[in-house]
């Protein structure tokens, strides 16, 4: 850090009213035109960073020490007026949810031309000429027209550039991105990624970047601080560290995220679960020791300190040598290769979808979201679904599952047709793990009767002795512990969740597993714990997945096959090696260079 920096943090402590921390001596600075990325898992503190840069720290919790020092100005000293006028005009803000950040019954025009009053704009005309010029800077097609519409009628991604526009509206000196790509598909990501880093180099502005996504901040950003459990663990360029990393963590977040290209390998689960607040004020030692693979009893007593362990790089620990030599567990079992049957579990022949619209004068226009789908899937087998939003791959989830209809063509979901046959005899035959685990499992309800809804469903009963060892086997194999039984949800973390989740999936025995998204948005030491528990199933060769995803490199670590999809057809499919490692559609080619964060040219 120089005294040039941009925006200088210096022992930030952030805590809640009993005096349990959040943050804990947090130091980061950002210089002119340079993009900082702040990494780590939920409840590390990554956006309380930004949100006490912008002032907006939740109820109940406050800056208890340290300073935050923006361009010369100390933002901690200032009064609540002052500080507001340097947001929006030399402080940008990207929020990570674009819908839920804009007005739902305002429009984008009034939206966007408020912003723009409030940071100077005085005219009408001025404001709505600025307006245009933004949305066309930012890649936006029809900028006059899209000051009409509303946010539900924009795309996530168009969504997330207007809020880019805002941002950078005022050419600020400091732009905070919060997760700004979070669950956008592949190639939209890169699109947003490329945005901020383009207008970051037109108007000089510094970024800081908080992800929990490596390999995003290997791409986009200069340098690299990771933070754990309120602490900055290790800081440096962003190439160090993604490649060359000193700290533990570090290392076991890399070996927990799934790659594209190189040999498969198991991917690092981390034991436990972050410290919270009251426990990590309380500890004497390093934070990371419970989960760290390489800790000894310095490490419970002594809290390293963070210090240069190479130029240019700083490590919070007392063997940052000994870095490289955490590996990802072996492979147990067979590694591939499986076994698949001959009959196919789901079979779709010349399958179409076609929705029919009513305006406001009734007329009747018909909209084809699926056309001539043409695939199978074969007992035992993983296949995984690629595109992007709008390609139809929840129009044809919703299908097979039956909340939807066959317009055309042919559906047969373990030998029954889904057109003749009645919705009630597919009940056990097909099972949704559904996307968001919070909003899937009742809060109300323990887990042990969660995971055997499916029972009810279909009218079953047990005996008390015969549900015991129901759950506890459901448990056992989604790896949790029998006293989860008597939990709420909201007791358990984000992957215990997903684990119930696929649990109460697993119930009925199904045919065909629907895995719609099911690590979209997750931390990727949860997202490791699920994608192995997948592989862990895999063994039983019970049933088969069709896995939903818009991370390519979920489906390569999981499936032995992928469907592209693409405005309502499947462009290309086969094994997942040769899809993703010589892609012959121009289609699959962008999906596959966007993932790559590199061009990957046809061959000749």
């Amino acid at each position: 850090m120089t005294g040039r920096d941009v925006l200088r943090i210096n022992q930030l402590e952030i805590s809640l009213k009993t005096g349990h921390r959040i943050l804990n001596g947090v130091e980061l600075g950002i210089a002119p035109g340079r993009i900082l990325g702040v990494i780590g898992e939920s409840g590390a503190g990554k956006s309380m960073i930004g949100s006490a840069i912008a002032d907006t720290l939740p109820r109940g919790l406050g800056i208890s020490g340290g300073s935050i020092a923006f361009d010369g100005l100390t933002l901690t000293d200032m009064n609540a007026k002052t500080r507001r006028d340097l947001l929006g005009r030399d402080i940008g803000f990207i929020p990570q949810e674009p819908m839920s950040a804009l007005n739902p019954s305002l429009t984008i025009g009034h939206q966007v031309c408020h912003h723009l009053a409030r940071i100077g704009l005085r005219t009408a005309k001025a404001r709505k000429d600025r307006a245009v010029e933004l949305f066309a800077e930012v890649g936006l097609d029809r900028p006059q027209a899209l000051l009409e519409n509303y946010p539900h009628q924009l795309s996530g991604g168009m969504l997330q550039r207007v809020l880019i526009a805002m941002a950078f509206a005022s050419n600020p000196r400091l732009v905070i991105a919060d997760e700004p790509t979070t669950a956008l598909d592949v190639t939209i990501q890169k699109k947003v990624v490329e945005l901020i880093a383009r207008t970051r180099e037109l108007h000089n502005t510094s970024v800081l970047f908080i992800t929990h996504d490596l390999q995003l901040a290997a791409e986009i950003c200069d340098d690299v601080s990771v933070l754990y459990a309120g602490r900055i663990v290790e800081t440096g360029s962003a190439h160090r560290i993604i490649n060359a990393p000193r700290h533990p963590y570090s290392r076991c977040l890399n070996l927990a995220t799934p790659n594209l290209t190189g040999p498969m390998a198991p991917l690092m689960i981390l034991p436990k679960t972050m410290p919270g607040p009251v426990e990590r004020t309380e500890m004497q030692g390093c934070e990371f020791a419970a989960r760290c693979p390489l800790v000894e009893d310095l490490c419970q007593t002594s809290r390293p300190p963070l210090a240069e362990s190479a130029p240019g790089h700083w490590s919070a620990c007392h063997w940052p040598e000994r870095t490289g030599s955490v590996r990802a567990p072996a492979e147990t079992g067979q590694a591939g290769g499986w076994t698949l049957g001959c009959t196919p579990v789901l079979r779709a022949k010349g399958l179409g979808k076609t929705y029919r619209q009513h305006d406001w004068l009734g007329r009747v226009r018909e909209v084809q979201a699926l056309r001539n789908l043409d695939f199978e899937i074969r007992e035992g087998e993983f296949v995984g679904i690629v595109g992007e939003s709008g390609s139809g791959k929840s129009s044809l989830t919703k299908m097979i599952v039956g909340l939807e209809d066959v317009t055309s063509g042919e559906l047969e979901v373990a030998g029954l047709n889904r057109t003749t046959t009645p919705r009630a005899q597919f009940f056990d035959k097909v099972q949704l793990v559904f996307q968001d685990p919070q909003s899937a499992l009742n809060p109300r309800r323990r887990i042990g009767s969660l995971v055997t809804q499916a029972l009810e469903a279909r009218g079953g009963s047990l005996s008390a002795a015969d549900h015991k060892a129901l759950v506890t086997g459901l448990l056992a194999k989604v790896m949790l512990p029998p006293e989860v039984a008597e939990r709420f949800p909201d007791q358990l973390s984000g992957g215990q969740k997903q684990r119930v989740n696929i649990a109460r999936a697993l119930c009925s025995n199904p045919r065909l597993l629907i895995a719609d998204e099911i690590v979209s948005g997750l931390d990727v030491s949860v997202q490791a714990q699920i994608l192995e528990l997948l592989r862990a199933l895999r063994r039983e060769a019970k049933f088969s997945l069709l896995l939903v995803s818009h991370d390519l490199a979920v489906v390569r670590h999981v499936c032995d096959r992928t469907l592209v999809m693409c405005k309502g057809e499947i462009v290309e499919q086969g094994p997942v090696e040769e899809v993703f490692g010589n892609p012959q559609h121009p289609y699959t080619r962008e999906l596959v260079a966007a993932a790559h964060g590199a061009l990957v040219q046809a061959d000749a």
